[in-house]
């Protein structure tokens, strides 16, 4: 389905100026995609133009292709799943790259988790 032109601007809107207020916090950006059914997050060191580490809902050990990874569970399995491999590599503090999605619902599961596993941002 294709969204309509006022939606579609405000999307690419949005996204612009929170990846501009993340940027100028100097720090790793922990990125989140989410589409209908699955979810993904990844560490990316923007000066290097790496991705450190990632998590994502499709993985096996975190689901698979299950017809539940689009929920709020799956959401917190992915970032309690990051803050883990996060804390492996030595990372601690990030800046949270919502995109042009709103910080609500599985976004915010993410979020959390991710918090209670150790990250900072």
């Amino acid at each position: 389905m294709k969204l309509p032109k006022r939606i579609a601007k405000q999307r690419l809107r949005r996204g612009y100026r929170v990846r501009n207020r993340v940027r100028a916090a100097g720090r790793l950006r922990l990125s989140v995609h989410r589409s209908n059914r699955q979810i993904s997050a990844q560490i990316i060191d923007d000066a290097a133009g790496r991705t450190l580490v990632s998590a994502s809902s499709i993985e096996k050990e975190l689901g698979g292709c299950q017809q539940d990874n689009g929920n709020k569970d799956a959401a917190s399995r992915v970032g309690k799943a990051l803050a883990e491999r996060a804390t492996e590599a030595g990372i601690k503090q990030v800046a949270f790259d919502r995109g042009t999605c709103i910080y609500h619902g599985r976004i915010a599961a993410l979020a959390d988790s991710a918090r209670q596993g150790g990250l900072e941002f």
